[in-house]
This record gives structure tokens, C-alpha cells and sequence, in this order.
């Protein structure tokens, strides 16, 4: 009754803070408390969960690593022009009569190069927003081909923080789950690309505005060397070098693009990787603005609460309880099913993938253990539901940010297609295709 009553002061912050606009920390500050009194109530001294919670918050360094590399990757990217190279290649590649189709590729295959949602959402996004409503596109459908691209990468890709926390919290191998993701991913990403070459046949572009382009090409000195950080962000996770790595090349090779190409002084980068990249006037105004390490610090807090909770709860056993209530519901239902009723509810009621993601891990760890299912499709599970599942409830900040960037309303979310094809895909073919693969790699 105390861990239910811990729940609902958790929900009812989590809430407040949403619905008042403030800062989410201060409901995950006040759900700690209410964990931790639940701690106390049953015979735990506060020493011991707070040893209990810094023990949980070090599992999340691996992924605090990674946001660092994420915020001065997309800082120097933003900075040495990668980015409007990558959005200008994307333009080019359009074809008005497969407007939709194209604009569901370039989203998906820019999202995987650089690992973020709401990064190519606010870049690529925005300008293929523009030119669909400036040629006559319905712009729900062409929001929604878009919006299934940008979570295409954001689950998949080594880059991805939302990827790096999965195996984070599953402990498991990055790499091998990229693998199973791609895999699992092929026959949904091929009904959509169907779907959408349909859409874009009904919904033609009639003009093709070249004022993005050509504000582009005055903003930044476009050369096809600033393909090179891109390159290698994808190239070299592929070819075995760790993630890690792969990000500090990608990160040296924009700064000096940045140097060379766009001429700014190493000063000025510097500056950059902590604040952000920042236009000063130019055609595009505030469009390419972001980045930087200042960019991840309320994510990592983020990650660091939610991370304590973990703690309290293998320290304290407090979830014994409810793991017995999910492993009869798995033995009812299935593993993935109940999978995906935990991503509803978690998303639903918190958010926020993040902690989604973190609260999926934590709740159903133990009953996959209990049903002899490996780490690995554990991971692949919460990858297929809770990850892209965020983006179709209205309220999820995964969902209302980039309809908020796309300057579209709820109304393109049934054209989000990937999203909901995948967990539906992975459901009908899991049984048959992926046991094995996840069950070959083994525990770590």
C-alpha cells in the first residue's frame, strides 16, 4: 500500500510539473522522496539509500559519456556547416512527384546519421515543412512521413543517446542491438516507404521553392568535404571501431571542417561546444541554433534522477511485488504484449521516452529473467515498443515536440506509420525470426 501511495505522489508531481511547464527534475526530486520514505517506512536508514541511489545513478555514466559526445557533435556539425550540407543534399534529393516518399527517406536516413529526433526535426524537418506547404502538399501526411524518419534513427542509430540508454539499462551490446534493430526494422521501413510512395502520388509537389537552398549556400560555404563527420559517425561503428571512438573522429574531423571551411576561430568553437551553435543574422535566422554541452545538462540530470530510483528499487526489493503481478501477466499475454502495455503506460503517464525507457527496463527485467528470455530481447523489445511508441501519444513530449516543430497538429500522427507498423511487424514476426538472434548473443 506505501509503494502504491509512492506511485501516485510520483504521478501526481511528474503531472504538476508538466502541466505547469516546470521543470520535470523537480517531480522525479519529489518522487526520490517519496521512494525513499517507502525505504524508511520499511526499515531502511537514509544512508543506505543514498548509497542505494548513487549506486544506481553510476549505471547511467556509460550514457552521460554519450550525451557529452552528442552535444559537441551536433554543436561543431551545426557549426561547420555538416548539417546544412546534409539538409541541402536532402533538398536536392526531392522529387515532386515522390515528394512524400523522399521526404520519409532523407528524414530516416539523416536521423540514423546523426542518432537525434528532435535534431533533424528542427532542421531538415522545417525545411521540407516548407516547401510542402509552399507546393501544395497536405502538410499532415507530409509531417507524418516525416516524423516516422526522424524515429527511424533515433532508434537505431550508434548515435542515438535513446539507443546507447537501451543498452545502458539492459546491459547489453550496443552494436549487436543496432543489428537486431535494423533486422527487425526492414519489413515496417518497406510497408512505409509502400505507403508513402502511395501518399505521394495523391499528394504531388506542384512547386519546388529554391529560397532554402539558396539561403544554404549564403549562410555557410557548402563543400562536399563537410560530408566527412557524417561519414564517419556511419562508417566507422560499421566497420568495428567502438562508438566512442567513431564520435571523437566525427567531432575532430567537424571541427576542423568548421576551421577551414566556415573560417571561425578555434575560440569561437570552443565556445560552440559548451553553449551551442548560435547564427548570427544570415538568411536561415535561428534555424540551424543548438547544440553544445549546455544542451544536454538537464537531460543528464534527467538521467541521473531516474537512474536512483533504480537503485532504491534493487536495494530496497520494494518491486518484488509487482514483478509477481507482471510475470502472470507475461504468462498471459506474452512477453512483448505486456511490453508494449508497460510502454503505453509509462509513456503515457511520465512523458517522456527517457524515463520510459528506464521504467520498462526496470519493471520487466526481472519477469523476462523469470521466462528465461535473454538480455538482448529484452532490449530489442523495449527498442520495438517503447522507444517509437512515445511518438504517437499526443501528450509525450516525444510526440508534441516535433509536431510543435513541424507546425502541425495531432492530426499527423495516424500518418506516423513506422512507428506503429513496427511493434505491430515485430509482434507477427518475433516468434519465428527473432528469438534465436537475440538468444545466440547471449547474456554479457
Amino acid at each position: 500500500m506505501d509503494l502504491c501511495a509512492a506511485f501516485c505522489a510520483f504521478t501526481a508531481a511528474m503531472t504538476l510539473t508538466l502541466l505547469s511547464g516546470v521543470n520535470m527534475i523537480w517531480g522525479l526530486a519529489a518522487g526520490w522522496f517519496a521512494f525513499a520514505a517507502v525505504g524508511l517506512r520499511r526499515g531502511f536508514s537514509l544512508k543506505n539509500l543514498i548509497e542505494m541511489s548513487v549506486k544506481g545513478s553510476l549505471g547511467s555514466m556509460v550514457v552521460i559519456r554519450v550525451f557529452v559526445f552528442i552535444g559537441l557533435l551536433t554543436a561543431l556539425w551545426r557549426s561547420s556547416g555538416t548539417f546544412a550540407l546534409l539538409i541541402s543534399y536532402g533538398i536536392q534529393l526531392v522529387t515532386p512527384s515522390l515528394f512524400v516518399l523522399t521526404a520519409f527517406l532523407t528524414s530516416s536516413l539523416l536521423s540514423y546519421a546523426i542518432g537525434t529526433s528532435f535534431g533533424v526535426a528542427g532542421t531538415l524537418g522545417v525545411a521540407l515543412m516548407a516547401l510542402a506547404r509552399s507546393g501544395g502538399v497536405n502538410e499532415v501526411v507530409a509531417a507524418g512521413a516525416v516524423i516516422s524518419g526522424i524515429y527511424f534513427g533515433d532508434r537505431a542509430s550508434p548515435s542515438s543517446s535513446c539507443a546507447n540508454l537501451v543498452a545502458a539499462v539492459t546491459s547489453t551490446r550496443l552494436m549487436d542491438n543496432v543489428k537486431l534493430m535494423m533486422k527487425s526494422a526492414l519489413l515496417p521501413y518497406l510497408l512505409s516507404a509502400a505507403f508513402y510512395l502511395f501518399l505521394s502520388v495523391r499528394h504531388p509537389l506542384v512547386s519546388m521553392p529554391e529560397s532554402v537552398l539558396a539561403a544554404l549556400n549564403s549562410d555557410f560555404h557548402l563543400s562536399h568535404w563537410l560530408a566527412v563527420p557524417a561519414v564517419l559517425m556511419i562508417a566507422l561503428p560499421l566497420a568495428r571501431v567502438k562508438v566512442a571512438h567513431a564520435f571523437m573522429a566525427s567531432i575532430a574531423a567537424a571541427f576542423v571542417c568548421a576551421y577551414v571551411f566556415q573560417e571561425r576561430s578555434v575560440s569561437e568553437l570552443l565556445r560552440c561546444c559548451v553553449f551551442g551553435f548560435r547564427m548570427e543574422g544570415g538568411a536561415l535566422g535561428t534555424l540551424l541554433d543548438g547544440g553544445g554541452l549546455i544542451s544536454m545538462v538537464n537531460t543528464s540530470l534527467i538521467l541521473l534522477l531516474s537512474s536512483t530510483y533504480s537503485g532504491i528499487f534493487d536495494g530496497t526489493g520494494m518491486l518484488d511485488g509487482v514483478h509477481v503481478q507482471i510475470e502472470k501477466f507475461m504468462k498471459r499475454v506474452g512477453a512483448f504484449p505486456a511490453m508494449v502495455a508497460m510502454a503505453f503506460a509509462s509513456n503515457g503517464v511520465f512523458c517522456n521516452q527517457t524515463i520510459g525507457v528506464m521504467i520498462s527496463a526496470q519493471l520487466m527485467q526481472s519477469p523476462y529473467e523469470a521466462s528465461g528470455a535473454s538480455r538482448p530481447e529484452l532490449a530489442l523489445d523495449i527498442a520495438n515498443s517503447t522507444v517509437v511508441l512515445a511518438g504517437i501519444i499526443p501528450w509525450s513530449i516525444a510526440c508534441s515536440v516535433p509536431l510543435a516543430m513541424l507546425g502541425v497538429s495531432v492530426a499527423a500522427v495516424p500518418y506516423s506509420v513506422y512507428l506503429y507498423l513496427l511493434p505491430l511487424c515485430y509482434y507477427f514476426t518475433k516468434k519465428r525470426f527473432f528469438p534465436a538472434g537475440a538468444a545466440a548473443q547471449g547474456n554479457e
